[in-house]
């Protein structure tokens, strides 16, 4: 049963000129692309091919015999993640349940932001930042190249990619600068709200 290259959520050009379509055609075009289809050759006609992609992640984590199988299937989910947590004319501020928990267990809107800024910054190389649910409580988390919240008994919420592709091409080395227009301006929080609802 293979993966489906999932759809963007909105067309390439949607998110300009914080990401501009240059960056999504390659960004989605071919390193996402690229995850999927080799995930698909590597699980082809094994007993994995018949599991979901979480449990596949979930089932390869620390397995050195599938460390290809991991790190593309983790990309594959990763970067769909990603995309659903941008929308055009986002940022701004979450409302509702999940503001008041970003308030109770942060202590503000703007500490999450510092924090998740921290996480984002100080991820030495390729990996994400995340908001994750943990036993009930919000936190802010990183992980280095593929790894992700799931392996950890961790709910992703939100998540920003700090590989240099997410960035580069319109960013340079600014990696503070994007991840500032992340939360101002294409955080999707409906999408976060909902995460957080089912976790």
């Amino acid at each position: 049963m293979a993966y489906a290259f999932p759809n963007l959520p909105y067309a390439e050009t949607a998110l300009e000129p914080h990401i501009s379509a240059n960056t999504l055609q390659f960004h989605y075009g071919k390193h996402h692309a690229a995850y999927v289809t080799n995930y698909n050759n590597l699980v082809k006609d094994s007993p994995l091919d018949a599991l979901s992609l979480e449990e596949v992640i979930k089932t390869t984590y620390n397995d050195a015999s599938k460390v290809g199988v991991f790190n593309n299937a983790a990309q594959a989910w990763n970067h769909t993640f990603y995309w659903n947590c941008m929308k055009p004319g986002g940022g701004g501020t979450p409302t509702g349940a999940l503001a008041d928990k970003i308030n109770a267990d942060f202590g503000s809107f703007d500490e999450f932001k510092t924090a998740f800024k921290q996480a984002g910054a100080t991820q030495f190389g390729s990996g994400w930042a995340w908001l994750v649910s943990d036993a009930g409580t919000l936190k802010v988390t990183k992980t280095l190249n593929a790894d992700n919240p799931l392996v950890h008994g961790q709910v992703p919420l939100l998540t920003m990619d700090v590989w240099e592709h997410a960035y580069y091409l319109d960013y340079q080395n600014r990696r503070p600068d994007y991840m500032d227009t992340f939360l101002t301006s294409l955080v999707n929080w409906d999408f976060v709200a909902q995460q957080f609802a089912a976790a």
